[in-house]
């Protein structure tokens, strides 16, 4: 196919069709007229082969094949939106540009005050997208990395991409404060013996002491999965559960909540959160700007550590 012979004002009009699954909506939201969008669809229709909409009562539904375009569809259009959002200059004070960063909600309690607080501050009309990142799109990183700006994610997960480091943290073991089995220590017989809270559960959400267990010999027992660090708590207070999690997002799980930290009884392997970009990147001035946004967000914490202990 020759991208040449098409009109990407198609590209608009089917990504509006596709998302509000009605002529008449779609030509309102482009400002078109109505009859200019029937025929920009009639062209879908023959381009692609398929009648994309049909009815269905008094509304319309998209094909099964018109499902299948629409994520697609999106991704195309976040990157003709990118294109035409870069500049060979940037100047944050005056720029509204939007950027995305995938992270997890662990990475974003630590930063995100920061990134906002500087954001607030010199660039105004900017706006930073933050989308949670899945082991999907983890093991799709450098594919995911063509459109969204960056994404946050611990050193060991990626190769072959360029990276920051923004900060370390360690890991601890967290259980309910009254567990009726543990006090201010934890064994490897403990690991083994308790039902488990973990955060994902896949080949690159697996943390690297999960994977230190493993090697020691402990056959963990999940017991409960979640998508976020943060809901672990409730699922701990109680009950005889344990979990791992990052010694910085201590404080916000025992907020509200009679939980007790204490160390692994191995020597864990310390995190380094890093920041990872595609290399297609690199050179652009507004994604130096918000790379340098994140550093310094990140450089904030580790001062403010270094303040408490003085």
């Amino acid at each position: 196919m020759n991208i040449a012979n098409l009109n990407l004002n198609l590209l608009t009009a089917l990504d509006a069709l596709l998302r509000e699954r009605s002529v008449t909506n779609a030509a309102a939201k482009l400002g078109l007229s109505q009859p200019a969008l029937s025929a920009s669809l009639a062209r879908l229709r023959r381009h692609f082969n398929d009648p994309l909409l049909v009815r269905a009562g008094n509304a319309y539904e998209l094909t099964p094949f018109a499902e299948q375009l629409r994520e697609r569809t999106g991704a195309a259009m976040a990157g003709v939106q990118r294109v035409f959002s870069v500049a060979p200059t940037f100047d944050p004070a005056t720029s509204e540009r939007a950027f995305s960063v995938l992270v997890a909600d662990y990475a974003l309690s630590v930063i995100g005050a920061g990134v906002s607080q500087i954001v607030a501050e010199r660039a105004p009309g900017v706006r930073v997208e933050f989308h949670p990142h899945t082991p999907q799109l983890i093991e799709r990183a450098e594919e995911v990395l063509r459109d969204a700006d960056a994404m946050i994610l611990p050193r060991g997960f990626l190769s072959g991409l360029p990276y920051l480091d923004l900060f370390t943290d360690s890991w601890v073991c967290l259980f309910d404060a009254d567990h009726p089995t543990l006090g201010d220590a934890v064994t490897l017989p403990d690991m083994a013996r308790l039902p488990w809270v973990v955060s994902f559960r896949s080949s690159s959400a697996f943390t690297p002491p999960m994977r230190q267990l493993e090697n020691l010999g402990v056959d963990v027992h999940v017991q409960i999965v979640v998508e976020h660090f943060l809901a672990i708590p409730q699922f701990l207070v109680g009950t005889d559960r344990i979990a791992l999690v990052q010694e910085r997002l201590v404080p916000q799980l025992q907020a509200g909540h009679r939980l007790r930290a204490v160390p692994c009884p191995f020597e864990v392997i310390p995190l380094v959160e890093a920041l990872w970009w595609h290399p297609s990147h690199q050179l652009e001035p507004g994604h130096a700007w918000l790379r340098s946004v994140l550093l310094e967000a990140a450089q904030g914490i580790e001062g403010a550590e270094s303040s408490d202990v003085a």
